[in-house]
């Protein structure tokens, strides 16, 4: 077992919110927020707040996850 973290990248918000992707996993907690911040540039919760229709807001973080390298790609 390998200790990773995570992407967990939804869209929406509320009722309107969805779980779009979760299976990118990270050996670094510092890649991957790079990649949570560059997924959420354009279409991100607080930046845009009233521009941008809720169904299409996007919000992604990282989290603690422990997977089996040689079942699981890791980046």
């Amino acid at each position: 077992m390998m200790d990773v973290f995570l992407l967990l990248v939804y869209i929406g918000v509320g009722e309107d919110r969805r779980l779009e992707s979760n299976k990118m996993h990270f050996r670094d907690v510092t890649e991957c927020n790079f990649f949570a911040g560059q997924l959420t540039k354009r279409y991100t919760n607080s930046r845009h707040y009233g521009i941008v229709d809720k169904r299409d807001r996007v919000t992604a973080y990282c989290v603690p996850k422990r997977v089996n390298p040689k079942s699981v790609r890791v980046y």
